[in-house]
């Protein structure tokens, strides 16, 4: 997996107290204060590819023969792209896939792509078997030789001739709405000198943050040896290795947002109450945009509103998850807190269109001691229409403009209609001490 690259720029945010002192009346007892420390973590283990499968022709061998086609359902934001594979079946060690790192979907204003995209269809040799004359006589597995990947352009190594993949395997886009298409993969090679079945094969959507995709190579690298069961695909069309590969490399990558802390005494929760819409004093800039500012500020009015803090870490401003096993973004704060005082924090799940996490009900009790992750929970904003997380066009921090509803806010399900999320506590970890 790609290291990863410079993370997204949301708005640099200033570590701000806002403290009221509570006036001391003769003959009153006022609770006596303690110092608490509070931090919050980013302790998602982290998965570079959005999303990816298996296909296969809908036949018992399961091939795409002549005149067959097969469709890949997915999701994408600007800048993401769709990577396949499958073999050149009447071939000793040959593949069809797109140019890394895929086939763009959006054009450079953000418009989805339609239509016929088979020019990006090339045919790759795997380097691990010496080329046979292509056709139904080629005999398997054929003889082994040790060579780096590289595309075949009009002949192969020994001189064997081929049409463009292109007159081979036609590839056609559809827009689907809501981020989603349709690309449709279609056995175009009847009757042709290359005439050859199409094996299953697999594919793949590469998460894209601060415009660099975490893995823009997530299936081969031209002109290196080929990788994790690849060579199952190219030699004998077995997508099984590659896709078990794919599957372990795909899961959820999500940024937190600098994490608004605030404290307060005899009144509800003030940042939202489930059931309700959106309150209008800010929580849609958190939940849309990662930007806790507006909501700080209008707290500073609130009565019962004791301290506010927005907590950004020092470099990266959000809270990275973890990558390749590297501890994820955390930040920390010293609390003043009196007998009575709550305590509720609020953060975007980064790649999202408007969720955000928050303790349940009305925060927790600010005196306590030890892990309170078991009271946060992820909810939906009912602000913006929802996309497959970290794959949506209007999603705002992957460039986007988010797409206005009006709904109250509600937990967000899991499994939901786009994916299945880990657990809560695998996400955001919140200690007081």
């Amino acid at each position: 997996m790609n290291r990863f690259p410079k993370a997204p720029n949301w708005a640099a945010l200033l570590l701000f107290p806002i403290a009221f002192t509570a006036c001391k009346k003769s003959n009153v007892d006022v609770p006596a204060s303690s110092t608490k420390t509070i931090t919050i973590e980013n302790v998602l283990d982290s998965r570079p590819l959005v999303q990816s499968g298996k296909f296969q022709g809908a036949g018992s061998l399961a091939l795409i023969l002549p005149g067959q086609n097969v469709t890949i359902r997915f999701s994408a934001a600007k800048g993401e792209a769709i990577s396949f594979a499958t073999m050149y079946g009447w071939s000793n060690d040959l593949f069809f896939a797109p140019a890394n790192p895929g086939i763009l979907v959006y054009d450079a204003s953000g418009n989805p792509i339609e239509g016929d995209v088979s020019s990006q269809v090339k045919l790759w040799d795997n380097g691990t078997r010496i080329n046979q004359a292509p056709g139904a006589a080629v005999s398997h597995p054929g003889v082994a030789e040790t060579k780096s990947i590289t595309e075949v352009t009009g002949t192969d190594a020994q001189g064997n001739a081929y049409l463009p993949a292109s007159a081979l395997v036609k590839a056609t886009l559809k827009y689907d709405g809501n981020s989603y298409f349709i690309l449709t993969l279609e056995n175009i090679s009847g009757s042709k000198v290359n005439q050859t079945p199409l094996s299953p094969g697999v594919w793949s959507v590469s998460y894209i943050v601060g415009g660099n995709l975490l893995n823009p190579a997530p299936i081969y690298t031209s002109g290196k040896p080929t990788a994790n069961g690849l060579t199952n695909i190219a030699e004998a069309g077995d997508n099984m290795a590659l896709g078990t590969y794919l599957t372990n490399n795909t899961g959820i990558f999500t940024p937190l947002s600098p994490i608004l802390v605030v404290v307060y005494n005899g009144i509800d929760n003030p940042i939202f109450k489930l059931g309700e819409y959106d309150r209008g004093k800010g929580l849609t800039y958190i939940a849309q945009r990662g930007n806790a500012d507006t909501l700080a500020n209008a707290f500073k009015k609130f009565a019962g509103i004791k301290s506010v803090y927005v907590l950004a870490e020092p470099t990266t401003k959000v809270l990275l998850p973890m990558i390749n096993g590297a501890a994820g973004g955390m930040v920390s704060q010293n609390i003043t807190v009196q007998k009575g005082d709550r305590l509720a924090i609020a953060t975007m799940y980064g790649f999202s269109n408007d969720w955000f996490f928050t303790n349940a009900d009305n925060g927790v009790d600010a005196t306590v001691s030890g892990d309170i992750s078991n009271t946060i929970k992820l909810y939906n904003d009912g602000t913006a229409v929802d996309q497959f997380p970290g794959a949506g066009i209007t999603q705002f921090n992957l460039a986007g403009t988010p797409l206005s509803e009006s709904k109250v806010i509600s937990e967000v399900p899991n499994p939901n209609p786009f994916t299945t999320l880990p657990a809560i506590q695998n996400f955001i970890k919140v200690i007081i001490k």
